[in-house]
């Protein structure tokens, strides 16, 4: 098997997978960047909590 035909049959298996367009319909994208945000900001809120100057 070439690279080339192995590069057609991946396209063409990567295409019959997107039928309805690769979103989850149960994703909200808020939640998802909420929740990140939130997260990140207990990080950083513990990163200074042990990096104060004593």
């Amino acid at each position: 098997m070439s690279f080339h035909s192995a590069a057609a049959q991946l396209v063409t298996l990567a295409a019959e997978g997107e039928e309805h367009g690769g979103n989850h319909s149960s994703i909200n994208p808020l939640v998802t960047g909420g929740g990140a945000f939130i997260a990140l900001m207990l990080l950083l809120w513990i990163t200074t909590l042990f990096n104060r100057d004593r």
